[in-house]
């Protein structure tokens, strides 16, 4: 049997199992719901985890038997950009003062962290667009 199979019948099993546990989270009392929802979380983690594994696995594969070069490349690619949106973000473009009165820590170098990551977000998105426009631009030439 191909692993793609046995992987969706696996898929199938889970999602039933999920959908019947969330039946009886509904359905139950206020303790059932309260147990079952930390179980149910316990098994979103062990789910999480073979998916993760799963996907490494994949991706040590791809990378091996497909082109590395390629591969590299993009990724390197990716660091830069993440490198530029980092470098790019001040991190003190906030008062955090009404943050922090409320308790919630936030420090310049989460506000930079944050500001990076919208950064990379703009950077990659435009980048999206703009290849999805070109990749048209050129189907509409041929």
């Amino acid at each position: 049997m191909d692993l793609h199979k046995i992987l969706k019948i696996v898929a199938i099993i889970l999602s039933v199992i999920g959908a019947g546990l969330a039946l009886v989270i509904i359905s139950g009392d206020e303790a059932t719901a309260i147990n079952m929802s930390g179980n149910m979380l316990m098994v979103a983690y062990v789910i999480l985890a073979i998916v993760l594994i799963l996907v490494l696995i994949y991706v040590i594969k791809g990378l091996f038997s497909g082109n590395i070069k390629k591969t590299l490349m993009s990724v390197g690619a990716f660091i830069a950009v993440i490198l530029i949106s980092y470098v790019l973000s001040s991190g003190t473009d906030l008062d955090l003062t009404p943050f922090n009165s409320k308790g919630l820590g936030i420090t310049e170098a989460i506000s930079k962290n944050v500001g990076a990551g919208l950064i990379a977000f703009y950077i990659l998105g435009f980048l999206a667009i703009a290849s999805m426009v070109f990749s048209g631009f050129k189907k509409i030439s041929k």
